[in-house]
């Protein structure tokens, strides 16, 4: 176990895996996602100015060998997770020129009380496919806003609204610099692993080119959790497409985050509650 990377990611909510993605896959995803965005309406930036494109990886199979990526889950095992079942992933890339992306959080089963402990319910592993920093939008986040309240939170309205997407008020909260946040710049190819409960946001891109990540989310250890929050991830997995090659699907499936009981989910709530309810 990798004990600095794990007491980071416990304690701050992220931790970073350098170099993960072998150079021939990122240089596949550079290649693939750049058709894929390119084919989009420009409508679709101008509706997702703050967080840009919102793509599933499931447009293109490349993205089965990201999703079940060996380094990636031998880091995972190195963290102290011994599996992680696999839910759904975005393409997210951010326009030349574009403004900031809004604090917000991740995860959406607030109502489950296993969400104010230190078992982790969902983490997002994020490849950034260009060298990231201030100037083209690089990653900030609140270390420990995981699992600790922070003012913030109940400045904050429901995320990925119509009016937070298009940054119609960049005056608001959401959009805020904070006295607590920390930017975290990242190399092509490194794997960013982040708790989904953090709060999380991104500087503007003023550069003139894109700013490209892939964003996966996964839920380890599942069965440490209650039969509830089991079932709440279950519904949050999507299919891979039935177009996909037999093997392809097959490979993504094995990684899908399955609940096979018949317990009731947690209901769909992305407001974190503020302050945490005590145990």
């Amino acid at each position: 176990m990798t004990s600095a990377k794990r007491d980071q990611l416990i304690q701050d909510g992220y931790c970073v895996f350098p170099g993960i993605l072998p150079p021939g896959l990122l240089s596949d995803l550079q290649r693939v996602t750049g058709e894929i965005l390119d084919g989009l309406p420009t409508e679709h930036e101008q509706d997702n100015r703050s967080t840009g494109s919102m793509v599933s990886v499931y447009e293109h199979p490349l993205f089965a060998d990201l999703i079940a990526l060996p380094e990636a889950q031998e880091a995972l095992r190195s963290l102290g997770f011994a599996k992680a079942g696999f839910s759904s992933g975005y393409i997210i890339s951010k326009p030349p020129k574009s403004p900031r992306l809004f604090w917000h959080y991740d995860w959406a089963g607030w109502d489950a009380p296993e969400s104010f402990t230190e078992q982790v319910p969902q983490i997002f592993f994020m490849y950034y496919l260009t060298d990231t920093r201030r100037e083209n939008g690089c990653l900030r986040v609140v270390p420990g806003s995981h699992t600790q309240d922070n003012d913030l939170i109940p400045l904050l309205d429901e995320a990925h609204t119509p009016e937070l997407l298009r940054a119609a008020d960049p005056s608001r909260p959401a959009f805020s610099d904070r006295p607590d946040e920390v930017d975290v710049p990242i190399t092509a190819g490194d794997l960013l692993i982040g708790d989904s409960r953090l709060l999380h946001a991104a500087h503007a891109n003023n550069s003139d080119a894109r700013r490209t990540v892939i964003t996966l989310w996964f839920h380890p250890d599942t069965h440490l959790l209650g039969e509830r929050l089991q079932a709440f991830i279950g519904d949050m997995v999507s299919d891979p497409p039935a177009e996909w090659p037999e093997a392809t699907r097959n490979k993504t499936e094995a990684m899908l985050a399955r609940y096979s009981g018949d317990a009731a989910a947690w209901p769909w709530n992305r407001h974190r509650p503020y302050p945490a309810p005590v145990s």
